[in-house]
């Protein structure tokens, strides 16, 4: 193995172990405990060497959100891939959305509430973003229904999730209807 390589790798794992940390500390204090300061301390690490990967907190964020919506788009497909028929891959798409965003707080947030500098829905939007939507539009665009753009389709049942979900984080709604207002969403949306 060259230098280069060597290098190349050592810095591949110390990216890793940013965002791995920068993780960990936001699910368990929140966003605003993960400082540049506090990330150094806990991967033992000088400042200048995490801003030598990221300009800042914005990038940490983005590349948090990237890692989460890779692992969003796994969920939903191994959901809906076990479900039979429209109906019961819709349901599952809308549990396993809804279980990652209960799961995974702070990687939600890093997605769809907070600015890492991510570009949505453009040309420019990095892949991950691009792959976890498609894995929402690969069973919503068979239930969209005749004259409905699928894409379109997928948005507002998608904006429809993210209400439950950011509004059931909050407290404003029970918990226990959950299963129905799934229920509910996909027997009001969805065209079986």
């Amino acid at each position: 193995m060259s230098v280069q390589e060597r290098k190349a790798r050592e810095r591949a794992v110390r990216e890793r172990l940013i965002v791995a940390t920068a993780r960990e500390l936001a699910e368990q204090q929140g966003w605003d405990a993960v400082t540049t300061r506090r990330l150094a301390e806990r991967i033992e690490y000088s400042q200048p060497v995490l801003y030598s990967h990221f300009r800042g907190k914005r990038e940490i964020i983005g590349a948090v959100a990237l890692e989460g919506a890779a692992e969003m788009a796994v969920a939903v497909r191994a959901a809906t891939s076990a479900a039979d028929g429209p109906r019961e891959r819709v349901v599952a798409l809308a549990r396993a959305y809804l279980d990652f965003a209960e799961r995974n707080p702070a990687v939600y947030d890093a997605l769809f509430q907070l600015d890492g500098g991510l570009a949505y829905a453009q040309e420019d939007t990095p892949e991950p973003l691009k792959d976890a939507f498609a894995a929402l539009l690969e069973s919503l665009g068979e239930v969209a229904g005749d004259g409905v753009h699928p894409g379109l389709f997928t948005e507002v049942f998608w904006a429809s999730l993210h209400g439950l979900a950011t509004l059931t984080r909050a407290g404003r709604l029970l918990p226990e209807d959950a299963a129905q207002r799934v229920e509910l969403l996909v027997d009001r949306l969805a065209v079986l």
